[in-house]
């Protein structure tokens, strides 16, 4: 891998040959026989991108002015960390991810493809860069042209640096007269050139072999360890980045797509998107103001999914631990957040079925209950996309929301049916071994630190018993479906009972909390927030708006006292107001965002209170869903999230507001923050958003739920 753990600078020399000589700083840290440990880059991409075709099974982030983690061969496994540019003068050496300004674009609003341009500081040179895949190969293609600014005489470089199979530390690269061929004896990946490559040359990173900054050694071999390559190119180039399961297979991949020719593979890729937009339903009338920031969710979205398995789509393609300057997560395999969580598939779910792609939609529910489905009828926390469990919780909102979705798409035949079954006698039946206690309380709750009664939760699970009840009746199980429904009306006649405190100290009216430990909510029941937060603290103190799930799913109306009420209490709490409108914070004392002087999220003991949550365009997409049922104007929370997006679309996990105790700001007040870019719920949620502005109530309210409690 190419990040080196140093905390010294090296002094640079310069070879006739335009070569840099190294003198090594003494504050380096010493690496093992393999090479320094390997890492993933930063959480806060720029870019992702993939071609349409299923025939490409090749996924790229941008991050920093570089290509960074490329998706090999499906979307739970990084095989690349970063192919970088560097320029090289007579007196300097210069890489794009830390000495260039770099802006990042779509060209095309109906598609993927990136332009990367970027700039030193000096204003010497200009670096243009154009990013794609092909869609006929494995391979990630890149145009790229250095452009002098000032007449000087300047050297364009490739740094590459891969991770292939997930895995950093047990690569072999070789170094070929034309190519740079790398393998772990799984995967293999060859990068070519045209014109060709010159002076190419493996490394090992933090030895004497590592080719940076010394772009002057050669060597033909390195490994078994975290390698590195680097190779001259000509000032106006096309890069092959191709992947396969022998090296052999790599280079053909490569030479494929550059036999094609960069302008062919690129218009090729733009209309796999323009044919994937013209599928879908026309931009509603409500993100009119917005086209550009939908399209993008839009695209995002599709570009989620896996294509070796349909319907496993993945929540971000980013490592949300490895956050700003800092690598949290130093081991490989990263696991992070390109995994599935059936709670996240259930918002993509619903916002693709909004918006036209009802294909992928129902893909999603073939590919939750007939791939990640425990036997049990649960399902994991999370898993990989081939539906191996990842993370080992328990969230019943995660049982709930695949039935949900399984009836909203229409999907009632045997397979799923046998699913619904198997989820629903799941949620009736479950009884947590630590507490005892039966459902509908759940060992975690969906920001998954917490154990509890969560309002949230329980408007899933009650969803999802009387979505199974009516395909239950579908199926000639009429015994079946009242049971369930029987359950269902008696989570939904309490859940006040469990979640709304009448003693609180945040208000004298009653509000909900974010959940109970008990099911008490006019008790103490004092517990530990986490991420930092309080060592104990009363569950009367903690608010969270996720509770505004009962409304929208269609358990309680808008104007519900306790709902009215609690909104007041959460825009007090947790509302901040940012240039680009309002969001909200998780709940109360979250710690998951950047530390009080602004800088990166750090893993941090109970009670320290050193980092703080930001707020979330997901929330502020919940509240905008609750303005429509309320019969109020939501435009402005679609335009809010909008103005969230990078320059090329991207939203967030988080966005920053200055939230006290803070520092220096780590970015723009209502833009993204270092955490997990982009974050597919987020997108589904500006989605989701304008569509139920359009049509005039959630998209996902079901009348089978609405009418049974809403009349």
């Amino acid at each position: 891998m190419l990040l080196r753990l140093v905390t010294g600078v090296a002094a640079l020399a310069v070879a006739a040959t335009g070569a840099l000589v190294s003198v090594p700083s003494s504050g380096e840290v010493a690496p093992g026989p393999r090479g320094a440990r390997s890492t993933w880059t930063e959480a806060d991409k720029d870019g992702f991108g993939t071609a349409r075709t299923r025939a490409s099974n090749v996924w790229f982030t941008l991050q920093q002015g570089r290509v960074s983690e490329v998706f090999y061969p499906d979307l739970s496994t990084p095989s690349v960390r970063s192919l970088e540019l560097a320029v090289t003068g007579d007196d300097f050496a210069d890489r794009s991810s830390t000495d260039m300004r770099t802006r990042v674009q779509r060209p095309d609003d109906r598609s993927l493809r990136y332009t990367q341009v970027s700039e030193d500081e000096d204003g010497r040179y200009r670096v243009v860069e154009h990013v794609v895949t092909d869609p006929r190969h494995d391979t990630l293609v890149v145009r790229a042209r250095l452009v002098p600014l000032d007449g000087g005489h300047y050297r364009l470089w490739a740094l590459y640096d891969p991770a292939l199979t997930n895995h950093g530390m047990d690569d072999r690269a070789t170094s070929r007269p034309h190519a740079l061929v790398s393998t772990d004896r799984t995967v293999s990946s060859a990068l070519v050139a045209r014109p060709a490559l010159r002076s190419t040359t493996s490394g090992l990173v933090g030895t004497p072999t590592d080719p940076w900054p010394d772009l002057g050694h050669r060597h033909r071999h390195a490994g078994p360890g975290n390698v590195v390559q680097a190779a001259r190119l000509a000032d106006d180039t096309t890069l092959a980045l191709g992947f396969g399961g022998s090296v052999g297979r790599a280079v053909q991949q490569a030479r494929g797509s550059l036999g094609r020719g960069f302008a062919a593979t690129s218009s090729a890729y733009d209309r796999g998107w323009h044919g994937y937009v013209d599928s879908l339903k026309d931009v509603p009338a409500s993100a009119a103001s917005v086209q550009p920031e939908y399209l993008a969710s839009a695209l995002v979205l599709a570009a989620a999914e896996d294509k070796q398995h349909p319907g496993a789509f993945v929540a971000s393609p980013s490592a949300p631990w490895v956050w700003g300057d800092e690598v949290k997560d130093l081991s490989s395999p990263s696991g992070a957040y390109h995994l599935v969580w059936s709670r996240d598939a259930y918002q993509f779910g619903t916002a693709l079925w909004a918006m036209g792609d009802r294909a992928a939609a129902r893909r999603i529910v073939r590919w939750l209950f007939g791939t990640q489905q425990l036997a049990d009828g649960s399902f994991p926390q999370n898993s990989d996309v081939s539906g191996t469990p990842v993370w080992g919780s328990l969230q019943l909102d995660e049982v709930a929301f695949p039935i949900v979705l399984a009836h909203l798409v229409g999907k009632r035949d045997a397979a799923t049916w046998h699913g619904v079954r198997k989820a629903a006698r799941f949620l009736v039946s479950f009884r947590d071994e630590e507490t005892g206690r039966r459902s509908p309380y759940s060992p975690q709750e969906r920001w998954e630190n917490q154990s509890g009664y969560s309002p949230a939760t329980i408007a899933a699970e009650v969803a999802g018993l009387v979505c199974a009840a009516d395909l239950a009746k579908h199926h000639g199980r009429p015994a079946l479906a009242r049971h369930w429904l029987r359950v269902a009306d008696r989570w939904q006649r309490h859940v006040e009972d469990w979640t709304v405190t009448t003693n609180g100290p945040l208000d004298d009216a009653p509000y909900f909390l974010r959940l109970t430990k008990n099911g008490r909510p006019d008790t103490a029941s004092p517990y530990e927030m986490g991420d930092g937060g309080p060592r104990s603290i009363d569950q009367r103190k903690v608010v969270d708006p996720s509770f505004l799930d009962l409304v929208r799913l269609g358990l309680l109306p808008a104007d519900d006292p306790a709902v009215v009420n609690t909104l007041d209490v959460v825009d007090r709490r947790l509302r901040v107001d940012t240039p680009n409108g309002p969001s909200w914070h998780r709940f109360s004392h979250d710690g998951y965002g950047e530390t009080a002087d602004g800088g990166e999220w750090t893993i941090t003991d109970p009670g320290t209170h050193t980092t703080f949550g930001r707020g979330w365009p997901i929330l502020t997409g919940e509240r905008g869903e609750y303005a429509v049922t309320a019969g109020a104007d939501a435009a402005s929370y679609l335009a809010t999230m909008a103005a969230a997006t990078g320059e090329a679309g991207m939203l967030a996990e988080q966005v920053w507001d200055g939230r006290p105790p803070t520092g220096d700001a780590c970015c723009p007040a209502g833009e993204g923050t270092r955490s997990a870019t982009p974050l597919v719920w987020s997108h589904a949620q500006l989605v989701r958003l304008a569509w139920t502005i359009q049509r005039g109530r959630p998209v996902d309210q079901q009348p089978v739920v609405a009418d049974r409690y809403l009349r």
